[in-house]
């Protein structure tokens, strides 16, 4: 066999090869991460009782990636360790020696054990229905997860989809993009992604038409921000030559949104994932209210002044 068909037969086993090893790690390892790292759970929650008395839990669901992460302790686990002492304050003495303690350098993984979604992913839903309950108190609108997958993390502040199904399995079923706002990682200390403009979206019921807000378009804020709200009057406009003339004003009144809180509430994180926290503290909390305004004043259709005060900023207050 000559020279050139000899090395033109090895390029082609060599890249056979070169595909199959590829093919095994990569594809395969987006395929598996995708359909099983990233798993739905079950994540049942308390919501009230219904108009018989009896107690109602729905399974709202939770997606957590579990292939290659450390092991969580269940919650009866901890339940189990907390049993074993006399008060919560030992508890959190003997959690805290603990983690002081020198621990064994942990094991290598395994080769077979693929990491959970990988370093630029995170375990996301990906499809979402709100279950309407009939609770004592009214109905209650739930929010439950159907699906769960690895998605790539995001490191703007941007609004990304999110659907969710309202009136499953009836002849009124919708399927709508309501959108949320990233989860953005490299926003300053004390920003957060949050939704600035929203738009409404308009689903058939048997009783009525109900009117579902949506997210158009998010930014980074701090966590008690204003966002505008547009309010339409009628104004009369006096001219020099004595002409009367009725225009429509419109105004941004503005809105406070977000949460304002005070103080650390975890008491107890998790020695293997800090970002778990296992026991909770109250903490104190303050309302999201206007900070400084501005007035409009205009002649309404009556020939009276009428002034509209607008939200210039806000700020978290006890």
């Amino acid at each position: 066999m000559d020279l050139p068909r000899l090395l033109l037969l090895l390029l082609c086993a060599l890249h056979l090869t070169l595909t199959r090893v590829l093919s095994k790690h990569i594809d395969h390892r987006n395929l598996f991460t995708q359909r099983v790292c990233c798993k739905r759970q079950s994540h049942f929650v308390y919501i009230g009782q219904d108009i018989s008395g009896s107690p109602v839990s729905v399974d709202v669901g939770i997606c957590r990636s579990h292939c290659g992460g450390a092991v969580r302790p269940s919650h009866e686990a901890l339940q189990q360790e907390y049993s074993k002492h006399s008060s919560m304050l030992e508890f959190l003495r003997s959690k805290k020696m603990r983690t002081r303690r020198p621990t064994p350098p942990e094991s290598p993984e395994p080769l077979n054990q693929l990491p959970s979604c990988g370093i630029h992913q995170v375990c996301e839903p990906t499809g979402m229905r709100v279950d309407r309950v009939l609770l004592f108190e009214g109905p209650r609108d739930v929010e439950v997860i159907q699906e769960c997958q690895c998605d790539v993390k995001v490191n703007q502040c941007i609004r990304v989809p999110a659907l969710k199904t309202y009136y499953s399995d009836t002849p009124y079923e919708a399927v709508i993009d309501v959108g949320g706002c990233s989860r953005s990682k490299g926003a300053p200390e004390g920003f957060s992604c949050v939704p600035t403009k929203f738009d409404s979206a308009l689903v058939e019921t048997p009783n009525k038409v109900d009117l579902i807000q949506t997210v158009s378009a998010c930014e980074l804020k701090e966590s008690c921000y204003r966002v505008p709200y547009v309010e339409y009057y009628y104004e009369i406009v006096q001219h020099g030559d004595g002409v009367k003339e009725e225009k429509l004003k419109e105004i941004d009144v503005g809105r406070c949104l977000g949460g304002c809180t005070t103080g650390k509430r975890c008491l107890l994180r998790s020695p293997s994932d800090p970002k778990i926290c296992h026991l909770w503290a109250d903490r104190e909390s303050s309302s999201c209210v206007p900070q400084g305004h501005e007035s409009h004043s205009f002649l309404n259709q009556h020939g009276e002044i009428r002034t509209v005060h607008s939200i210039t900023s806000c700020l978290c207050q006890n």
